[in-house]
C-alpha cells in the first residue's frame, strides 16, 4: 500500500531557507506588533502512541502514515545550539512537546544540555514539557534528575470509557494519573493538566475533573477545541466558551476571577471561593490573546514557525547543517521575527471561510500544542 501524507507535506518540503546576515543577539527581539521573543517551544519527535481525535485522528495517522526518518530530526546538539541561539534573543521559556516527546529516545540527555543554557544576565531558564503522561510514571524521576523543573500533562477526561474513546488506542486513565503521582513525588511541579473540551464528546467531564482536582497541588486548564492543522475537522459548532466551563464550575464550586501570573499568560486564573486551589481556562477561539502572543516553534525537522496556525515555516535547519556561524542564524531568526504580523486567532471567523489560506495550516503534532 502507498505511504500516506496528510497536507502538512506541503510546507514539509517547500520551505524557504532564511538569509543569513550575520547579527550578534542583544537579548531584545520584536515584531511588528511589539511583541518581544520570550518563549520557544521545541517538537522533539512527530510520533504518538496516542490517536486523539483534535491532535491526530486514527484515520489519517494510521498504520500506512509516514513518519520522518530519524536523519530528518534534529540532533541533541542541533537543537541546544539553536536554543541557546534564541535564549540569547531574549528566550526565557522553553517548552518540549511533540508528538509525544518521551518517545524521543534519550530526551534525558537533551534536558540536560537544555538545562545548562543560561540567559545573558546569567539566569536559569524555565525549562519545561508537555506529555500525555504514558511514560512519566517510569521516567518522572529520570527528568527531573536531567534538570527539568515542570510538566503539563494532557488528560481530556476522567471516565474510562470517555478518555479511552478519545486517546483511540484504549489507554487507561489510571496510568495518566499514576503519571501525574509520580511526577510530583519527583518534584516536577507545579504540574498543570489540561483538558481540550470538545462539545459532544467530553464535556460531560468538565465539572468532574474540577471536583476531582479541586484541593489537590495540580492545577487543570480548560482548553477550547482549536481549528489547529488540516486533519481534526474542526467545526465552530463543537467549540465549548471558556466562558461556559467557568458557568459550570462555579454553578457547583464558586470561582472569582484572579490576577494573571505574568503578562502574557495565556490561561485566565480563576480560585475556589473556599480556597481550595485554582483553575485555568484557555480561551483561544472566543477570547484571542494574539496581541500577547510570545512564543516561536521549533518543528521536529528544524522549522521555525511563528504562529500555532502557522501555513508555512523557515528552514534553520538548512543553516544548521550548512556550515553557517551563530550570528548568522541568529541573523535569520532575527530576520523571521521582525516581520512577524501574525494573529489569526484574531482574524478567525466562525467557520474561517474569510481566512484565505495558500496553504493548509501546519499540523499540531508536527509542532506542538
Amino acid at each position: 500500500m502507498a505511504e500516506k501524507f496528510i497536507p502538512v507535506a506541503d510546507h514539509r518540503n517547500v520551505v524557504p531557507v532564511v538569509p543569513s546576515v550575520p547579527e550578534a543577539p542583544t537579548g531584545h527581539l520584536a515584531d511588528t506588533l511589539a511583541r518581544p521573543l520570550q518563549d520557544l517551544r521545541i517538537s522533539v519527535t512527530d510520533r504518538c502512541n496516542f490517536r486523539c481525535v483534535y491532535c491526530m485522528p486514527k484515520e489519517v495517522f494510521d498504520k500506512d502514515y509516514a513518519f520522518m526518518p530519524h536523519s530528518s530530526l534534529l540532533s541533541f546538539e542541533e537543537i541546544t545550539r539553536i536554543a541557546r541561539i534564541f535564549v540569547a534573543h531574549g528566550v526565557r521559556k522553553i517548552r518540549l512537546t511533540g508528538g509525544e516527546p518521551l518517545l524521543r529516545k534519550n530526551i534525558e540527555h537533551l534536558i540536560e544540555m537544555l538545562a545548562a543554557l543560561t540567559t545573558p544576565d546569567g539566569q536559569a531558564i524555565d525549562l519545561t514539557l508537555t506529555t500525555n503522561a504514558s511514560l512519566l510514571a517510569r521516567k518522572a524521576q529520570a527528568l527531573k534528575n536531567a534538570g527539568l523543573q515542570r510538566v503539563t500533562v494532557s488528560l481530556d477526561a476522567l471516565d474510562e470509557s470517555t478518555f479511552r474513546r478519545m486517546n483511540d488506542v484504549d489507554f487507561p486513565v489510571s496510568a495518566v494519573l499514576d503519571g501525574i503521582a509520580a511526577a510530583h513525588q519527583a518534584g516536577l511541579g507545579p504540574i498543570k493538566v489540561n483538558m481540550v473540551v470538545k462539545a459532544g464528546m467530553n464535556d460531560a467531564e468538565i465539572v468532574p475533573m474540577a471536583r476531582h482536582f479541586k484541593g489537590s497541588p495540580f492545577i487543570v486548564r480548560f482548553i477550547e477545541y482549536m481549528d489547529v492543522g488540516a486533519s481534526n475537522g474542526w467545526k465552530m459548532d463543537e467549540v465549548i466558551p471558556s466562558a461556559q466551563v467557568v458557568r459550570r464550575i462555579s454553578a457547583d464550586m464558586p470561582l472569582e476571577p484572579i490576577d494573571p501570573n505574568y503578562p502574557g499568560e495565556t490561561a485566565q486564573r480563576w480560585r475556589y471561593v473556599d480556597g481550595s486551589g485554582e483553575i485555568g481556562v484557555i480561551s483561544s477561539v472566543t477570547r484571542a490573546f494574539c496581541r500577547e502572543c510570545t512564543r516561536a516553534r521549533l518543528s521536529t525537522e528544524g522549522k521555525l514557525y511563528t504562529c500555532l496556525f502557522a501555513t508555512r515555516g523557515h528552514d534553520l535547519r538548512a543553516l544548521l547543517r550548512g556550515g553557517r556561524s551563530d550570528d548568522e542564524i541568529a541573523g535569520a531568526v532575527a530576520q523571521v521575527w521582525r516581520a512577524r504580523a501574525d494573529r489569526y486567532s484574531e482574524l478567525r471567523t466562525a467557520n474561517t471561510a474569510g481566512l484565505e489560506q495558500p496553504l493548509r495550516k501546519v499540523e499540531m503534532s508536527y509542532i506542538g500544542g
